[in-house]
């Protein structure tokens, strides 16, 4: 399900989650994007890992319950990526 994402995403070495490191121009368009990503995760009711700096995001995706990765990680991953390439339209 890699093939169905962004380029950007990773597979960790594990095989156990996947991960995308965001760049922002500020904290005001990282704060927005995180505040976007928040509102995806609760709809979906999956919620990843983020690590927040200033002009950056990681998103790390895992479905914790299995100790891996199931169809609603890369389906969130998938609605991650639409949310930043309608930012960049």
């Amino acid at each position: 399900m890699m093939g169905a994402l962004h380029a950007d995403w990773t597979l960790d070495a594990d095989s156990t989650s996947v991960t995308r490191q965001c760049k922002f121009g500020n904290y005001y368009e990282t704060i927005s994007f995180v505040n976007a990503l928040a509102w995806i995760a609760h709809r979906e009711d999956h919620h990843p890992d983020l690590e927040v700096g200033y002009n950056r995001c990681v998103i790390h995706f895992s479905t914790h319950s299995i100790g891996g990765l199931s169809d609603n990680d890369f389906i969130c991953a998938a609605k991650i990526d639409a949310l930043l390439h309608a930012a960049d339209q």
